[in-house]
């Protein structure tokens, strides 16, 4: 039995601050990013190889030049709609199973704050399988839970194997998160700084060290299936005045907008349905989409699509303006039908389409400025805000695009912007929550945890 030196208990402890011996916590720490590099290596291409067999592009090879958006553009509409309609029969079925004959599922935050932060390991996988399936197959969710929650499970697992105590073995499960995070996108500073930020809510050593270890190990360990490679390929941008000025009066735009998405997906996750509902309207709402997706197959999918055409100025104002309201629209649907995933890649992607849409007007009176540069100053802004996690958001959307480092001054002026006004109407909702007579939906900032980052 590996000795322990007991210790009071504060405030941010509240089971117990025992440490276990540091070799093991060491050894946990690299195996948890090992496993959580595996985890999100094997779930991406797994993504991969699904989309290329649904709608038949670059058959032969599962990584290839060949973009998503592509393949699906390549794809005849008939073949569209019948890779939505299953891809709403495995939804239905397949959520109603697990919830009908699974154990209750654990969200990552809920696990973190747990004096026990195991999660349930087969119910996680297959919540996280279901959702990597759906995504390939065209849902316009996020597919960012998934490798988080095989990280986290994973981690978990090993935590309580290893003995560590509750605290450590909370920190190594937020680990296992910005692990799976930082492998399945390559970006390993954005996978610590989520866990840092959004997970434990410190920047302490404790915390830094394992998060920046694991993140760092996950990312090195998936460059071997999914290569070194980042998310969006930009053009150069070049940094202006106009945009400068431009995203110190759109950020809080950017905030009234990612507020109001966060209440409509809210409410929407909130009224889905886990019964005999739920493979009826999960049918319907990707049948839809499919319909949808024979004039705009730019809608299939997480959001890569429209958000790399925004960085690389391919949409006109119209089409931008088009695509965010049916991207919103069926986002919501897809989250009120039952169907899970993440938010992320959809924020970034709506961000980036709304910046088309003010950019454009903003050129009409100052120009000078590319829609591209808009585009990644939006993504952020409407991210941050969104996710309530502005530090995360900044880095991520650099190690997405590795945009010029100047960049980082109007990315700054609008995330401030967005934030600022994101926090000020969820205050003035809760507010009015506190005082109305009628039951409302709790305030955006409140719920978003179990919304977005949290995990289901």
């Amino acid at each position: 039995m590996p000795l322990t030196t007991p210790t009071r208990s504060t405030p941010r402890e509240p089971v117990t601050s025992e440490r276990s011996p540091l070799t093991v916590f060491i050894a946990v720490t690299l195996l948890t990013g090992v496993g959580a590099g595996l985890g999100g290596m094997l779930l991406a291409l797994l993504l991969h190889w699904i989309q290329h067999v649904a709608y038949g592009y670059s058959i032969d090879h599962v990584i290839s030049s060949e973009s998503f958006l592509d393949g699906v553009s390549g794809a005849s509409p008939e073949r569209r709609v019948l890779v939505l309609v299953i891809c709403g029969l495995v939804a239905g079925l397949g959520w109603w199973a697990l919830y009908r004959f699974g154990r209750p599922l654990v969200s990552i935050k809920k696990a973190v704050k747990s004096d026990d932060p195991r999660m349930p390991v087969v119910s996680t996988v297959v919540h996280a399988v279901l959702q990597i399936v759906t995504v390939a197959l065209g849902s316009p969710l996020g597919r960012e839970v998934a490798p988080r929650e095989i990280g986290s499970v994973w981690a978990g697992w090993l935590s309580h194997r290893a003995g560590l105590s509750a605290a450590e073995s909370r920190i190594m499960v937020a680990c296992g998160a910005g692990a799976g995070l930082a492998a399945v996108y390559n970006v390993p500073l954005g996978g610590a700084v989520f866990v840092l930020e959004v997970l434990l809510g410190t920047f302490g050593w404790a915390a830094l060290v394992p998060a920046v270890a694991t993140s760092a190990i996950a990312a090195i360990v998936a460059w071997m299936g999914l290569g070194n490679e980042h998310q969006y390929t930009v053009s150069p941008l070049m940094l202006s005045t106009p945009l400068v000025v431009w995203s110190a009066l759109c950020g809080p735009v950017f905030g009234v907008a990612a507020w109001g998405f966060t209440q409509l997906t809210t409410r929407a996750r909130a009224q889905a349905p886990k019964d005999w509902r739920l493979p009826v309207l999960a049918l319907l709402n990707f049948a839809i989409i499919g319909g949808l997706a024979i004039a705009f197959p730019q809608l299939l999918g997480n959001g890569k699509g429209p958000a790399g055409l925004s960085f690389n100025s391919e949409l006109t104002i119209g089409l931008a303006a088009v695509l965010l309201v049916l991207k919103v629209a069926i986002t919501a649907g897809s989250l009120r039908a039952g169907a899970e995933g993440g938010l992320l890649t959809p924020g970034i992607a709506n961000g980036a389409l709304l910046a088309i849409v003010l950019g454009g007007v903003w050129n009409l009176i100052w120009p000078g400025t590319s829609s591209g540069a808009f585009a990644v100053v939006g993504a952020a802004a409407f991210l941050a805000a969104s996710m309530q996690m502005p530090l995360t958001a900044v880095v991520l959307i650099v190690e997405f695009t590795r945009v010029n480092h100047d960049f980082l001054i109007p990315i700054l002026f609008a995330v401030a912007g967005s934030v600022s006004t994101f926090k000020l109407l969820a205050k003035a909702w809760a507010a009015r929550s506190a005082t109305s007579a009628t039951p409302v939906a709790k305030p955006a900032g409140a719920a978003l945890a179990r919304n977005t980052v949290g995990g289901n």
